[in-house]
């Protein structure tokens, strides 16, 4: 019993620990309104996760697993991918804002599982790809980045889609559609279907 009790106190930790995360960034995030938001002790906190800073290790790592698990990858549908990033991004506001936090604060600059994420894809990219085809113009690790950029340039953690042109996200079908046709045109793939 006691077990599950320390399960579940960890999981509260680790949502509550998200959204202040997500809000105020590594800096500004307060361990006692964790504490407090998880209905625990903040030494309870500590206990578990040693640090601040492995708080949000921790959760930056939990929330990246989720994102890969969830969003399929295939070098052969580079617009379907983005479109299922977007519609992630979209749905995700607060992972979004943490991700934005963690590349401003993180001193590392680089998470284990991101890298091996992105190293994973960019090995079936360059694998799947034609050396005389539209898509060798360009290095599959500039590619995937044009493809995140373009697939997250609305969602809550970026400073143009937005701010810049806030009229194009009131309607996410549309943007989807455009965000799939430009990964199209610049991966060489065939347009997407509706």
């Amino acid at each position: 019993m006691a077990t599950g009790n320390a399960e579940a106190t960890k999981a509260r930790i680790l949502e509550a620990a998200r959204d202040e995360f997500s809000a105020h960034g590594i800096a500004g995030a307060r361990v006692d309104r964790i504490a407090k938001a998880a209905g625990c002790n903040k030494n309870l906190l500590y206990i578990y996760f040693q640090s601040k800073e492995t708080l949000f290790a921790t959760v930056l790592e939990q929330n990246l697993r989720r994102v890969y698990d969830e969003l399929r990858f295939t070098p052969d549908d580079l617009p379907g991918y983005a479109a299922r990033v977007f519609d992630f991004a979209m749905a995700e506001p607060g992972l979004m804002r943490l991700m934005a936090w963690a590349g401003l604060e993180q001193e590392t600059g680089e998470v284990a599982l991101r890298t091996a994420a992105q190293s994973a894809k960019v090995s079936a990219m360059e694998a799947a790809r034609d050396a005389d085809g539209p898509a060798a113009r360009f290095a599959p690790e500039f590619l995937l980045t044009a493809i995140l950029a373009l697939a997250t340039a609305w969602s809550a953690a970026s400073p143009f889609g937005p701010r810049l042109s806030p009229g194009l996200a009131a309607a996410p079908d549309t943007l989807r559609t455009q965000i799939a046709e430009a990964v199209a045109a610049i991966a060489g793939a065939p347009r997407p279907g509706p």
